[in-house]
């Protein structure tokens, strides 16, 4: 075996795809006869090393991380692999490690596809718990050039070698290709030309598909028979008008031939019987596009905005597809290629959409893009650096952050998945307010040591501190939960993360007063779930509790108006006070073990117990 047959992260019978993993209406894991991809894995891949990438793919696959990490490197892999056959999935030496070729450390990407209907033989699939089959697949490139593509054959427990009767499921390139889902890629840099030409072919094909639909109509009657009988008949028509001109210089070429080509003639043969209806184009002038504001100028698609452009290019791809038309850019002229198979799915790559949009116009483009799924028939897969693109709240959604290794490595880690985070209903529709409260909110995805606060409050005095401490908290992100209860839900997503954290809340009063009488107190109930939810963390996180509350524990009184501007001024103008939120910020972030008074360390309910109030 090869180095990567002994080396892949994904090598065994028993490693193969998570089955799909919700079953959420609407979600492509409910379509039974389309395939759908769930695992995509990439080493040695241009800045991608010999550390294996792996990214589970869902109905969204959202990739987020520092610039040049390595995550358009992903959607190039998968694009690459569904180009085979073509001058497309050839790679140059610039596409190999450090620019070159080395055994131990060729250019590799390994693909999962569920498949049901159209399954290759029964040595290809691994049967999945709901009656599904996963096909794997691996593209290796040994010298630039083509790739060399195995299956996993399950029946041998490995990946097939050149000696093996069958060595790939589906066989050639050409019918496995249209085995999985179609590769859309939307880049994030096209000159504003080829997105112009690239939207009007799109658009076009709507014409050319029609076209096809009348070509096939049958009967001598119909518009499509009457129009070629009547171009036959014209042809026939100047052709007998121009054969005498065509004779007389048919005869003076072949004169002049024959003087070199010794008993050689020329005929030119007009073929008219042949031509049928390729000797006219139905619509000959090149389309346009205009856009603007509905009772205002409309100008051509060349003329609008990058963001614009790029979006118009993804939803008619999206249009498109719907209506069973086809379309795959290749080469570097972004030749529209058709098809027509209403069964095959989609996936689309698309490089940081946020580009060039205005605020309202990316959560509008984020909705667009969570909606694609809907249909059963689309996979998305993007890059971005907006938290806006990120709604956790969905239960179609994987995260994943790409980032570079102290060792310097590329890697892959799933951050988030709705199956792990077990969200249930309550959880769900707190992070969706959450998330019309604060589209920001998604931005610990992105790194940094994250701390949970309960309100405005804490987070504007944190703000302060960081902002007098730049160099000491520099890679702190303060979430806002905006209430006690999800506090809980923005656990169960940080817990997933494998990082340490911390969480800040009132322990609040047990008792609380209702129309002058005394009740149990609900936010003191939930003391009790943040400490469940804590528990799934182990040591990983630090919860403390302000006693009953952050106002008087911290600036001894109780504050009920203008709570963010009154800590501000405290904090400027007490230099006790802003003592004490330093220190409780300090011991959050793990940068010392000392709290201040009236802050307690909760790994109990008898901790909190012992402070009631």
């Amino acid at each position: 075996m090869t180095p990567q047959d002994a080396g892949s992260g994904t090598g065994g019978p028993a490693d193969t795809a998570d089955p799909p993993s919700n079953g959420a209406p609407g979600s492509a894991s409910n379509v039974g006869a389309r395939p759908r991809l769930v695992k995509l894995v990439v080493r040695n891949f241009r800045c991608i090393g010999s550390t294996p990438v792996i990214v589970d793919l869902d109905d969204i696959v959202v990739l987020v991380g520092p610039n040049n990490c390595g995550k358009s490197s992903i959607l190039r892999a998968y694009e690459t692999i569904m180009c085979e056959g073509s001058a497309e999935c050839r790679l140059t030496l610039d596409d190999f490690p450090n620019g070159e070729v080395k055994s131990d450390a060729l250019p590799e990407v390994e693909l999962h596809t569920v498949v049901t209907d159209n399954a290759p033989g029964s040595e290809w699939c691994q049967p999945q718990r709901d009656g599904t089959s996963v096909v794997r697949e691996r593209w290796i490139w040994e010298k630039p050039g083509d790739p060399i593509r195995r299956g996993f054959n399950v029946s041998l427990g490995r990946w097939a070698e050149d000696g093996d009767k069958e060595k790939v499921p589906w066989g050639a390139a050409s019918v496995a290709n249209a085995r999985r889902p179609q590769a859309h890629r939307v880049n994030a840099f096209d000159p504003p030309e080829v997105q112009t030409d690239e939207i009007l072919r799109l658009l076009d094909a709507i014409l050319e598909e029609n076209i096809r639909s009348h070509r096939g109509e049958l009967g001598e009657d119909s518009h499509y028979a009457q129009l070629v009988k009547s171009v036959r008949e014209l042809q026939g028509l100047v052709l007998g008008e121009s054969e005498e001109e065509i004779r007389r210089v048919q005869d003076d070429l072949s004169l002049l031939v024959s003087k070199v080509f010794p008993g050689h003639k020329v005929v030119f043969d007009a073929r008219p019987d042949d031509a049928g209806d390729q000797t006219f184009k139905f619509f000959a002038a090149k389309s346009q596009l205009r856009m603007g504001p509905e009772h205002g100028f409309l100008s051509t698609i060349d003329k609008q905005g990058s963001g614009a452009r790029r979006t118009l290019l993804w939803t008619a791809l999206k249009l498109l597809a719907d209506k069973g038309v086809r379309a795959r850019r290749s080469g570097s002229t972004a030749k529209t290629i058709l098809t027509t198979d209403p069964q095959r799915p989609h996936l689309l790559l698309l490089d940081e959409p946020e580009i060039c949009l205005h605020p309202a116009a990316i959560r509008e483009a984020g909705e667009l893009l969570y909606g694609l799924p809907a249909s059963g028939t689309w996979q998305v897969m993007i890059t971005t650096h907006s938290p806006c693109f990120i709604d956790f709240a969905r239960d179609n959604t994987t995260i994943v952050r790409v980032e570079f290794t102290n060792a310097g490595e590329v890697a892959g880690t799933t951050v988030f998945r709705p199956a792990n985070a077990q969200l249930d209903d309550d959880d769900r529709q707190n992070l969706k307010l959450l998330n019309l409260c604060d589209p920001y909110v998604a931005e610990f995805f992105f790194g940094g040591r994250c701390i949970i606060v309960e309100g405005d409050t804490e987070h504007t005095a944190f703000a302060y501190i960081k902002e007098m401490n730049p160099d000491s908290f520099r890679n702190i992100h303060v979430i806002r939960a905006r209430g006690k209860a999800t506090i809980v839900s923005l656990m169960k997503i940080l817990n997933q993360f494998g990082a340490p954290y911390a969480v800040l809340h009132d322990s609040d009063r047990k008792k609380a007063t209702r129309g002058g009488v005394e009740i149990d107190n609900p936010a003191w109930t939930l003391n009790s779930r943040i400490l469940a939810a804590a528990a799934h963390a182990d040591e990983r996180v630090r919860v403390v509790a302000s006693v009953p509350d952050f106002e008087v524990a911290y600036f001894g009184r109780e504050v009920s108006v203008e709570k963010p501007y009154t800590a501000l001024a405290r904090l400027r103008d007490h230099g006790d006070e802003y003592d004490r939120i330093l220190t409780l910020l300090n011991f959050l972030s793990e940068r010392s073990d000392d709290l201040p008074k009236n802050a307690v360390l909760v790994k109990a309910q008898s901790d909190l117990d012992s402070v009631a109030v």
